[in-house]
């Protein structure tokens, strides 16, 4: 009963640190869904260039750990003159990794459209670029959704590897703790405890969201 008490108690403090995950999180994906969507056209494009460039771009980052990539932008590019806060160096690490996975969730999506769509829009005196935005891009998101929500709800956990670069979200407001009281169990059993908190409720959004987008196709 006391060790349930304590994590109880530990609690309050930790949801404090809540709004940070959230702005790691929002941001990031905003950066990972219209990066990864460029990163995606730009592998189906007709240009060896960008092709290359973009599966260059993948590969590296999704051959590399995210850790290793949010400490290379924190503590290795002030050496070469850029200077960031710990909160946009972890929406941008986040964001342009999570590019990566999502640009193949893109692709994959927009592949998947049937092609006799884009003949019938050509026909009707849409260009090439017109039909891809118009029809075979939105239609995509819509065959995407369910991977993006997932790649969100693992994005909101993996904030917690910014707690190595001195944002204080939860896992590091849960180190701070930890020193302080030394009631380790509790505190990271708490931890643990608001990351489920946070997580169940984003899955079951986007098994709505699925069931919604499904019912109107």
């Amino acid at each position: 009963m006391e060790f349930i008490e304590n994590v109880i108690g530990v609690l309050p403090k930790l949801i404090k640190a809540v709004p940070v995950v959230a702005q790691l999180a929002l941001g990031a994906m905003v950066i990972a869904l219209v990066l990864g969507l460029l990163v995606a056209l730009a592998r189906l494009s007709s240009s060896r260039i960008l092709r290359g460039i973009a599966v260059v771009y993948v590969e590296v980052l999704r051959g590399t750990p995210l850790l290793v990539q949010l400490v290379y932008i924190y503590f290795v590019l002030p050496v070469v003159g850029v200077q960031l806060d710990p909160i946009a160096a972890g929406i941008i690490a986040l964001g342009l990794n999570y590019a990566a996975y999502l640009s193949e969730v893109y692709r994959s999506s927009i592949l998947a459209i049937d092609g006799g769509q884009t003949e019938a829009a050509l026909s009707l005196g849409y260009t090439p670029t017109k039909a891809l935005w118009r029809i075979v891009i939105p239609q995509s998101f819509k065959v995407a959704l369910g991977p993006i929500g997932n790649y969100f709800i693992a994005m909101v956990k993996d904030t917690a590897l910014t707690s190595v670069i001195a944002v204080s979200e939860i896992l590091k407001t849960a180190n701070t703790l930890n020193s302080q009281t030394f009631q380790t169990v509790e505190i990271y059993t708490a931890a643990a405890v608001l990351y489920l908190a946070l997580s169940l409720p984003l899955s079951r959004l986007v098994i709505v969201l699925e069931k919604k987008v499904r019912s109107r196709a």
